[in-house]
């Protein structure tokens, strides 16, 4: 049961905000706005989505990628940050579940997901 004050409030935030259609299963790049110092500059950071959660504006994703030496690297990110810049949606994921934490123990050709093909 939420507020209906802080329900309006939160949705006159989230209404000048675009996002993408995604869920869990779906191969993200995410464009983030880092500050070293005075200088800002945007990196991408490209790996799977396994985990959406949250509501309004505390909601939040979880991007797995595959690092150095096959060490997974997860990263979890508020939807409506400022840092954010953009979210592009790489490929379509073809799963059965919502939170795909199972991938956490696999590894190589056994953590593949298959893409979800359009008829």
């Amino acid at each position: 049961m939420r507020n209906k004050y802080i329900e309006s409030f939160e949705k006159a935030q989230l209404e000048n905000k675009s996002v993408p259609d995604f869920r869990a299963g779906d191969t993200l790049r995410v464009a983030v706005r880092i500050k070293e110092g005075e200088k800002t500059r945007v990196q991408n950071y490209e790996g799977l989505c396994i985990a959406i959660r949250g509501q309004g504006t505390g909601r939040t994703f979880i991007v797995r990628k595959i690092g150095a030496n096959s060490i997974g690297v997860e990263r979890i990110f508020p939807l409506y940050s400022e840092s954010i810049e953009s979210i592009e949606v790489l490929r379509k994921g073809r799963i059965r579940r919502a939170k795909l934490f199972y991938l956490r123990e696999l590894k190589g050709k056994a953590a593949r997901i298959k893409e979800l093909r359009r008829k």
